[in-house]
């Protein structure tokens, strides 16, 4: 369930990052190749294209002219005909240059526009990326931690070991009165005997406490104040914890060869 629940969010971020990139990016960049700048730069690139072709016609006119002129004896009309073909492509010729200049001049504009926003629109989908990356981290951190406490609690794994302030179990000779004092005879709780279940392990830290496995049943004989309880497991007693069991009303028919 853990996973399924990292696996969604992690398809979550995914579908955020992929619509940011949409907005952010891909349209802007879309808009902008479609926009009215480049639109206008490349009409008057195309104007100065006709304008070009229709001056270079106009110049085969001309030579025409003028080869005719040489063949023929020249009259006022030939020659007013020319006058008015040269007249022509040097306005064609002028024009031309201006307009050549705008296009050129759109044209770069529109370049130094185009780099600066696509510059921006990439800084925007690396910084969507990286916070995808990490967002997606922090949920796999998260499941890692999860995943790792359900492995410990399965595996009977016993939490790490910390400082404990519970002060020993009574001794023996205490507890069976060889140097019974009331102090000790009042941290003891006379209780009658009741069944346990070892819910997680612990390893005895000397020869008057008792190892526990996850699992293990003990018969319970004595339960102190000072939160340690005695009992007996696999034919040994001993103190432990008595916060690592809990009491069983019964035990398993296969379980209690293990008990005694």
């Amino acid at each position: 369930m853990c996973f399924a629940k990292a696996r969604l969010l992690m398809e979550k971020e995914r579908g955020n990052l992929l619509k940011a990139l949409g907005t952010q990016v891909a349209e802007p960049l879309r808009s902008m190749v479609m926009g009215a700048p480049l639109e206008d730069a490349r009409h008057l690139a195309q104007r100065y294209d006709r304008m070009r072709q229709e001056a270079e016609a106009q110049a085969i006119e001309v030579s025409k002219r003028q080869m005719k002129l040489r063949e023929t004896s020249g009259n006022g009309d030939m020659i007013s005909r020319l006058e008015a073909a040269e007249s022509k492509l040097q306005e064609l010729k002028s024009n031309m240059g201006v307009l050549g200049k705008e296009a050129v001049s759109a044209m770069t504009a529109v370049e130094a526009q185009q780099q600066r926003l696509t510059l921006q629109r990439l800084i925007a989908m690396v910084e969507s990326e990286r916070s995808y990356h990490q967002r997606v981290l922090q949920i796999l951190d998260q499941l890692e931690r999860e995943m790792v406490s359900e492995r410990q609690r399965i595996e009977g794994v016993p939490p790490p070991a910390v400082e404990s302030s519970m002060p020993p179990p009574p001794s023996y000779e205490e507890i069976n009165g060889v140097f019974m004092r009331n102090t000790v005879a009042e941290l003891v709780e006379s209780v009658e005997f009741f069944l346990a279940e070892a819910i997680q392990s612990y390893r005895a830290e000397s020869e008057t406490e008792l190892n526990l496995a996850a699992g293990d049943y003990i018969v319970v004989r004595k339960v102190s104040n000072n939160g340690w309880a005695e009992g007996e497991c696999r034919g040994k007693a001993g103190w432990f914890p008595y916060d690592y069991i809990e009491k069983r009303e019964r035990v398993l028919a296969s379980k209690v060869a293990q008990v005694f």
